[in-house]
């Protein structure tokens, strides 16, 4: 079908019109007359990904994150991203971008990351948007059952991709949680929002030092214990729900082959958890949890 045909099929889904001002979305390179067969799905628009998009034939790479969120006065090759736009245009191989309309869509990013962590039914926006309480940033949701906070970081981990970042906990790991904001992507802007909502935790990415300790202040008199996973890993579950999305919409069933990229392009590569030498004062303590990824 034709690459036009995708792109409004795309954004019946994501509308543009929902993405913060501030983003760059729709079509980034691409000629809106050629005809698409394989389309494939990824977080991040990097050589790697286009390397396997190109490697596998898509016509189509549909990503998260822009390429080109700040303004730019060319594409030259002399750059990596110039470069990466000249080889997808030489390739015939499109980039389509659908970043903060996804984040608040029904559903979307959050939706794909409250299930893949454990929550069941119910889901609803932790910021709802203004002109529709169904959709927003963030989700919460509820457990099928209480457990510690130690149990439910496992549980995450176990549900979402491995990375070298892994997940961290803050709070007391023994603490019993049932409900449970999360929000794909950075999410320390919703720390307040988060504990006015009176979760028992909240998950997300790209926690700070001082945000999370001044959070931390309040889960001592029952505010919500922390949990913060790779950016990365908190979107891609999202890619999944895309594509079937994507081809179970009526123009374009059965027309195209889709694939989600597994390729992990977290920025962070390398963990090294080895005992260091030197001693932290006392009263301070540390727990690793066990089967956190």
């Amino acid at each position: 079908m034709r690459l036009s045909h995708v792109i409004a099929a795309l954004e019946k889904l994501y509308p543009p019109s929902w993405a913060e001002p501030w983003d760059a979305v729709g079509l980034v390179c691409g000629d809106p007359d050629q005809e698409v067969g394989r389309v494939l799905f990824a977080v991040d628009p990097v050589a790697a990904v286009v390397d396997e998009a190109l490697e596998w034939g898509a016509d189509l790479l549909v990503v998260h994150h822009p390429l080109l969120l700040r303004g730019v006065h060319g594409v030259a090759a002399t750059t990596p991203k110039g470069r990466l736009v000249h080889r997808m245009i030489r390739n015939g191989l499109a980039l389509y971008t659908a970043h903060t309309n996804a984040d608040v869509a029904d559903p979307g990013v959050s939706d794909a990351l409250a299930r893949a962590v454990g929550l069941v039914g119910g889901l609803r926006p932790l910021k709802p948007a203004a002109d529709d309480p169904r959709r927003g940033l963030g989700r919460i949701g509820e457990l099928p059952e209480p457990m510690t906070l130690r149990a439910f970081t496992a549980l995450a981990a176990s549900g979402l991709p491995s990375t070298a970042w892994g997940l961290r906990a803050a709070g007391d790991p023994d603490r019993t949680v049932r409900t449970v904001a999360v929000c794909g992507g950075a999410g320390d802007s919703l720390l307040d929002t988060a504990r006015a909502a009176g979760v028992d935790v909240y998950l997300t990415a790209d926690l700070r030092h001082h945000p999370a300790s001044e959070f931390m202040a309040f889960a001592e008199h029952g505010g919500p214990a922390l949990i913060d996973a790779a950016h990365w890993a908190t979107e891609w579950p999202w890619l999944a729900d895309a594509e079937r999305a994507l081809t179970g919409s009526g123009d374009a069933a059965g027309k195209l082959e889709t694939r989600v990229s597994t390729l992990v392009t977290d920025a962070w590569r390398l963990h090294d958890a080895s005992p260091g030498t030197a001693t932290p004062s006392p009263g301070t303590a540390s727990d690793v949890i066990e089967g956190a990824k």
